[in-house]
């Protein structure tokens, strides 16, 4: 998600849109498969893909330079992908460049994109496959101070809670709808920025955040009462994926028009493997990862990359159907949540169901048969988190 100190707006929320951006080989593992990991999707024939040799391919990021994205880095920084035929130059994204309109356009190979995003572009006319899905969980939260008593969505009764707005607060509505609160009437939805200035004044009484980014920055501010960093006991979280009611979000989106080309659908399943190596590097080296992005001149604080890092490994392993594989479960979830729930205008992030040709196993399967014959884990099923301390601003 979005990183960003921009002046704080108390506007009630009244618009909707889509999405917005705003996240060494292993011991051996066999990968198993998850409820989609076979069957339904865009079939590709990857018998007829043909291995890259030095071809040059672009990606883009849905945002600036940082850990959300410590899997694609470490496949650059570890040889990855140049082992795997490839030559990968990785674009920042920002606030005008959305990474599944810049791939639909042809600029780029492969974009980095949440599903509802990338759906809502499809939907549009954008051919666009969701080819790995690379978290397999949601990392969006609502955070609050303990002061407020909000543990669970049913609380945000007669409170003020904040929100990005632009398709990023349908979770929030899925969990109103979910528990028989009226948005219009039973809580008060402020527009909120991408940080959490509004939570630290007092004007938001629960604020929108993302496990690996904006939860950290309260954590990274001091109490004016105390003169110390705020800890995790000053606060109560609200996960949207322990609601259930939590969508899924960085993918990895390939351009479906091309994925017959053999030549294509080779490069494709070269980038999924790498990219997914890159991530079970990160996996096993999170310090090392955080490091290679702060490298690549992330304006983000060490300690903060470092819990970013952290924390988006939670949201990718352990991955008991293997790395990237769509699970159709919570793809089937994701989509009845940005079809079916309404914002205060009425509108959704979808209108109609996508045709099947919107995913597809064939190629992270592929990717998985391969790293799984070189002795990469992909399922992680060990995976353990590590402590990071944060400290001020995350310098």
């Amino acid at each position: 998600m979005r990183h960003g100190r921009v002046a704080k707006a108390a506007a009630i929320l009244t618009f909707a849109g889509v999405l917005v951006a705003c996240g060494s080989s292993s011991s051996g593992g066999t990968a198993t498969t998850a409820a989609g990991g076979s069957g339904g999707g865009l079939k590709v024939d990857v018998s007829k893909c043909t291995a890259p040799s030095g071809a040059k391919v672009k990606l883009q990021l849905q945002w600036v330079t940082q850990a959300q994205f410590g899997g694609y880095f470490a496949a650059v920084d570890q040889g990855f992908y140049k082992a795997a035929g490839l030559d990968v130059e990785i674009k920042e994204g920002g606030v005008d460049i959305p990474p599944q309109k810049t791939l639909a356009s042809g600029a780029v190979d492969f974009a980095i994109s949440w599903v509802p995003k990338a759906l809502a572009e499809r939907e549009a006319g954008a051919k666009v496959t969701d080819i790995a899905q690379v978290f397999q969980r949601s990392g969006t939260l609502q955070v609050s101070f303990k002061d407020k008593n909000i543990t669970k969505a049913a609380d945000f009764k007669g409170k003020n809670i904040g929100n990005w707005g632009f398709g990023n607060e349908f979770e929030i509505f899925a969990a109103l709808s979910a528990n028989k609160l009226d948005p219009a009437k039973d809580v008060k939805l402020l527009q909120q920025n991408f940080d959490m200035n509004g939570l630290l004044d007092g004007s938001i009484d629960a604020a929108e955040a993302m496990t690996y980014n904006e939860y950290a920055q309260v954590l990274e501010a001091k109490n004016p009462k105390t003169g110390k960093l705020y800890s995790p006991d000053d606060l109560n979280v609200v996960s949207y994926e322990k609601e259930g009611v939590g969508m899924l979000q960085d993918a990895i989106w390939a351009d479906q028009t091309r994925l017959s080309d053999p030549k294509y659908c080779g490069e494709a399943i070269a980038f999924v493997k790498a990219s997914l190596q890159g991530w079970a590097y990160c996996r096993d080296n999170a310090q090392k990862c955080a490091d290679i992005v702060v490298g690549k001149g992330s304006k983000l604080g060490k300690t903060h990359q470092l819990w970013q890092m952290n924390e988006v490994n939670k949201l990718i392993w352990p991955a008991a159907g293997g790395v990237g594989v769509i699970d159709k479960a919570a793809w089937d979830r994701t989509i009845s949540i940005a079809s079916g729930t309404k914002n205060l205008d009425g509108k959704t992030v979808l209108t109609k169901t996508p045709d099947p040709e919107s995913w597809t196993n064939d190629i992270v399967n592929e990717a998985i048969k391969q790293l799984t014959a070189e002795k990469v884990d992909v399922n992680g099923a060990s995976f353990a988190p590590i402590t990071v301390t944060l400290t001020e601003g995350g310098a």
